[in-house]
């Protein structure tokens, strides 16, 4: 482990242990998830922490019976050895546990999985639909249709001209954020122009690639205004590492003004987006 590696382990360990939940926002040394914001991925958590608990309990079972055995019948424990080759009674188990564990496993993720792919039935007029590309190396959103389509390209901002008092984060803020209501459904329709990137939000529980010429579907509902980040998760080229994904969720009435001025003036519609800074990630990790 290279040096500095286990003090940021460590100050990973108490902010856990301390705030009971992961950062809202990506930590050096962080050691859990991020703080989920909608149902899906509290959901997509909990069958996460049952899962581990089982494959812990399999690891811890698996080692001390090797241990046992080790001990039990080695050379010097047992010089003459056994002459059995199997043993019923202990067949039709590791046959039948294996099988019941995974019939739970199915049972719990089967309904998640369709639940992250399949928005629920509602009416289309509440639903926003956003269309993302990945591109070479940046994202690009597009709002509505036609002639009265809100499109803009969003890239990361440089190192350089990243301006903590506004709560930008290095390599993780975008000059163009994307735009999203909260409390309502949003549909996203991605695609790519290029190669294949992949478009990903942790602490939506989302992540889907974005192939050229194939449109998929993701869908969510944020009910926590607030700043939230991810980034390209596709090895796309050179530039990969600076496709950040940066997503404001605003109170339903902010989205639409930002909306209506974004129709007409992209700079009008950032500095909006400046004057109503939604909380920055401690904050939204504060009021969970």
């Amino acid at each position: 482990m290279r040096r500095g590696a286990w003090k940021h382990w460590a100050l990973g360990c108490v902010s856990l242990i301390a705030t009971g939940s992961a950062a809202a926002a990506p930590t050096p040394g962080g050691i859990d998830f991020q703080t989920p914001v909608t149902e899906t991925a509290k959901r997509v958590h909990e069958f996460h922490n049952e899962v581990l608990i089982i494959i812990t309990a399999i690891t811890i079972f698996v080692t001390l019976l090797l241990l046992w055995v080790c001990i039990r019948y080695n050379k010097r424990a047992n010089p003459t050895p056994r002459k059995f080759s199997h043993n019923t009674l202990v067949e039709i188990l590791w046959t039948v546990v294996p099988v019941i564990i995974l019939v739970f496993i199915a049972y719990r993720s089967f309904p998640l999985l369709y639940d992250q792919d399949v928005m629920p039935k509602v009416d289309e007029k509440e639903v926003v639909d956003i269309k993302i590309y990945g591109r070479q190396w940046f994202w690009s959103y597009i709002y509505g249709e036609g002639d009265t389509a809100v499109e803009y390209d969003s890239n990361m901002i440089p190192d350089a001209n990243i301006d903590p008092a506004k709560g930008q984060l290095t390599r993780l803020s975008t000059d163009n954020p994307m735009v999203a209501p909260a409390n309502r459904y949003v549909r996203l329709s991605i695609s790519a122009s290029d190669v294949i990137h992949a478009w990903a939000m942790p602490q939506f529980a989302l992540k889907v690639d974005a192939v050229p010429g194939r449109l998929n579907q993701l869908w969510f509902k944020a009910d926590v205004p607030g700043v939230y980040y991810g980034q390209c998760s596709e090895l796309c080229g050179q530039s990969h590492s600076a496709m950040p994904i940066e997503l404001r969720i605003l109170p339903p009435d902010q989205y639409d003004e930002w909306l209506k001025r974004a129709a007409t003036s992209l700079s009008d519609a950032r500095a909006y987006l400046d004057q109503v800074q939604p909380p920055a990630p401690a904050q939204v990790a504060a009021a969970q």
